[in-house]
């Protein structure tokens, strides 16, 4: 049995984790942290996630006994989760997005010290289809007549970061297959004719869609059109929990959620 702390516990992702823990036989949720601050402190998770007592209160004290945390919570949130991990030696699963560039360094320099699997998208089908997107971008990469890239992302209105980490992710694997660096976000007004040189991003953000991601490779007669699509949060809590799962006993060092699904 896996000792399991959810730093986050209490946010719509928390809850769901809380949630999936609960029920797999593999895991025993041993804390559910929040900030000293929120009001749920003190209320069991299982209700605060609605699936029942079970007898861990939310607090803002981590636990002694635990062999693996997860963070899904704020990037303040995940710079203390790493914080504490780094002290108390603990693994640790990074699922918070919209990280700036400082903390995505520290957890770099972390990872000398702990075990750490950071990845933009826990969704195991993401990633699945981050490797097909590799592929096609490094078979496309000498088509004549050049290829546009576009990459479309839709989430729902509640979420912060633009475009999503998950499309910034594509371009980034998109970019170092096909040698493009000039990333565009958008277009308004007279701005002239497409460069094939550039990847273009366009977020869209309405009512609750927990995540699409379309990426387009537009050619000269024909298109080639990936997209992966979550109907619900919990496909982020399972590849989170497959990923703790993972990381405990293994070395310090940097892992990503290609390590957790074998597609290295």
């Amino acid at each position: 049995m896996i000792n399991i702390v959810i730093h986050g516990a209490a946010g719509r992702m928390g809850k769901r984790l809380v949630a999936l823990a609960s029920v797999d036989t593999e895991l025993q949720i041993v804390g559910a942290i929040e900030h000293p601050s929120s009001p749920m402190l003190g209320q069991d998770c299982g209700q605060v996630a609605g699936v029942g007592s079970l007898g861990i209160p939310v607090s803002a004290t981590w636990p002694d006994d635990a062999d693996v945390a997860i963070d899904f919570s704020s990037p303040q949130g995940a710079a203390h989760a790493l914080d504490h991990c780094l002290q108390a030696s603990l693994p640790l699963v990074i699922a918070t997005t919209g990280l700036e560039s400082d903390l995505l360094e520290s957890i770099q320099a972390a990872t000398s010290k702990i075990a750490i699997c950071h990845a933009p998208n826990m969704s195991m089908a993401v990633n699945l289809t981050m490797k097909l997107v590799e592929q096609a971008a490094k078979s496309l990469k000498h088509v004549a007549g050049g290829v546009d890239v576009e990459i479309l992302e839709r989430h729902h209105r509640f979420k912060e970061d633009s475009p999503s980490g998950t499309a910034l992710q594509f371009g980034k694997i998109i970019s170092q297959q096909m040698t493009i660096e000039r990333h565009v976000h958008g277009r308004e007004g007279q701005v002239g004719k497409r460069s094939a040189s550039e990847i273009g991003y366009h977020a869209i953000r309405a009512g609750d869609d927990p995540g699409q991601h379309t990426i387009l490779f537009g050619m000269m007669g024909e298109l080639i059109e990936l997209r992966v699509a979550a109907s619900n949060r919990d496909c982020y809590a399972s590849g989170a929990l497959q990923a703790a799962k993972y990381i405990v006993g293994k070395p310090a060092g940097l892992y990503s959620m290609y390590d957790v699904l074998g597609l290295t």
